[in-house]
């Protein structure tokens, strides 16, 4: 989009600089707010519940990472130290996040033996317990052969 498209601000309203430097904020606030949904630290919008999901998480901070090199030296000092913070606190949280066990939706953390010994109750010798190469819920893992 050029700039001779971008509709003529208003007297007394934001220059085009300051519209600007709003939008990056935004944009970055976004992406950081997603990065941190994702890491379980802040709640899903619709579900209100914790979301861990780390490789979507890498994407929104690979995207912050990308941001911060693409736009070195073009950025005011507040805009810079915004990028930075927001990186270094996505970072952070993804350490953390990925040292932490697995967790439920409800915030529990289930225990495999637990959940087949649960099924294997006496009296019941069905075979409920996953193949190693099934996951928990009896899905097959990916394999991929050359």
């Amino acid at each position: 989009m050029s700039a001779n498209e971008n509709p003529p601000l208003a007297p007394g309203s934001e220059s085009a600089a300051d519209m600007q430097a709003a939008l990056f904020a935004s944009l970055v606030l976004q992406q950081t707010n997603m990065a941190l949904m994702f890491l379980g630290r802040l709640p899903h919008p619709e579900s209100g519940e914790a979301v861990k999901d780390l490789e979507g998480a890498r994407m929104f901070i690979d995207t912050l990472g990308m941001l911060e090199a693409k736009t070195k030296g073009n950025l005011s000092p507040q805009e810079a130290q915004m990028l930075q913070q927001s990186l270094m606190t996505v970072r952070m949280a993804f350490v953390e996040a990925s040292r932490e066990p697995a967790t439920t939706a409800g915030g529990t953390n289930p225990k495999p033996e637990t959940a087949t010994r649960a099924a294997d109750a006496p009296g019941d010798k069905s075979e409920t317990r996953a193949a190693p190469d099934q996951d928990e819920d009896g899905r097959k893992k990916f394999v991929k052969k050359y």
